[in-house]
């Protein structure tokens, strides 16, 4: 429709990331890593190059600029947070502070069902989401020393042009260089 994000109160949104399989994990014992590492993912099963994307929050990186360019949020309003547990995906915040999120197990058949029968919700796509059994859910901030590919897309966002497309082909090589 054209509107901003602003014009329907929404003051932020939050992507959220698992925090991939080095969470918690010092630079010097991420300069030791191997390829096998960094394919252990958590929580989701995924190709090889997303789940490196995962490794590094580069995944979380492109998904902040997909959130700029295609819902027209500035990069200030986007924040990511590291939740290990997977199961809140992303939120929005509105003006008044109130918050909604987005809840599910760690499984893409819902989003991609969705996508697939937008506008309309097909039954059962995923597993059902007991929180009892999940328990508590956690979240930090991202150790962007440790993992500056989110840096570097928001440097990327608010430099503009081609940058973010410069950015995502530095990525490629470099995983291609790792894999």
């Amino acid at each position: 429709e054209g509107r901003s994000p602003e014009n329907f109160g929404i003051k932020r949104i939050v992507i959220t990331a698992s925090g991939g399989p080095f969470l918690g994990k010092s630079r010097s014992e991420l300069n030791k890593v191997t390829i096998e590492d960094a394919l252990k993912h958590p929580n989701w099963d995924m190709g090889k190059k997303i789940t490196i994307d995962s490794a590094t929050l580069m995944n979380k990186g492109l998904e902040v600029i997909e959130a700029h360019h295609l819902f027209g949020f500035s990069p200030d309003m986007i924040d990511v947070l590291i939740h290990p547990q997977s199961i809140i995906h992303s939120m929005i915040e509105f003006r008044d502070r109130s918050c909604i999120a987005q809840l599910s197990v760690p499984d893409m058949k819902g989003p991609i069902a969705y996508a697939l029968a937008y506008p309309e919700r097909l039954d059962d796509t995923m597993p059902f989401l007991d929180l009892s059994a999940v328990g508590k859910l956690t979240f930090q901030k991202p150790d962007t020393e440790c993992f500056p590919c989110l840096l570097y897309a928001y440097e990327a966002m608010k430099e503009g042009g081609t940058m973010s497309a410069v950015l995502n082909a530095a990525n490629e090589v470099a995983e291609d260089a790792f894999l």
